[in-house]
């Protein structure tokens, strides 16, 4: 029997303009690297993937992915993902992801997509992920060292900061909808 053969691609989300509601202002770095919204999800990114396959391939390109393409690893809180796709067709879904430049339609935030990585096996998808995450804690806390504001606590406070804005807002519309209801 023949073993279906699959490349593993790690993929990072940057993010180049502040989030349409954020009222924090983050260092730059902090800003491209933030977090993914909770709303966006592997599903969502499967989605893109193959509508964006769709759109630069056509049918051929849709059908020759549609097989084995699985997202295995998301992690909105990184912004990183480890995406499973054909060998012999890893290209089309890595060109498909740098021509993404937004969100799907709820969130609809631009996006860059940067493959940084490239693997055969899943173990060494992953280790490059846990090797990226190490990197930038240590430059945080490198950073935290020169005198700097403490990088990691203020990130932190900014982003709970900005959920406990989101979950109020959300609270408000969803009275707002519930009297809205009942009067009709």
């Amino acid at each position: 029997m023949v073993r279906v053969k699959n490349r593993y691609l790690v993929v990072n989300f940057l993010y180049p303009e502040p989030a349409p509601k954020s009222k924090t202002q983050l260092p730059d770095l902090i800003q491209i690297h933030s977090p993914s919204p909770d709303a966006f999800s592997a599903g969502k990114l499967v989605r893109m993937i193959r509508d964006g396959v769709e759109e630069l391939y056509g049918d051929y390109g849709s059908g020759m992915i549609a097989s084995s393409l699985k997202v295995n690893y998301c992690s909105p809180s990184t912004s990183t993902a480890i995406i499973r796709c054909p060998r012999d067709h890893y290209e089309m879904v890595w060109a498909a992801l740098t021509y993404i430049t937004r969100l799907p339609k709820p969130l609809d935030i631009p996006v860059v997509m940067r493959v940084v990585r490239v693997s055969g096996t899943i173990k060494k998808a992953e280790e490059e992920v846990i090797r990226r995450s190490q990197q930038i804690i240590k430059r945080a806390r490198a950073w935290e060292g020169t005198g700097g504001l403490p990088m990691l606590q203020s990130v932190e406070k900014a982003v709970d900061k900005e959920r406990r804005n989101e979950i109020e807002v959300l609270a408000t519309v969803d009275d707002g909808s519930e009297s809205e209801g009942m009067s009709e």
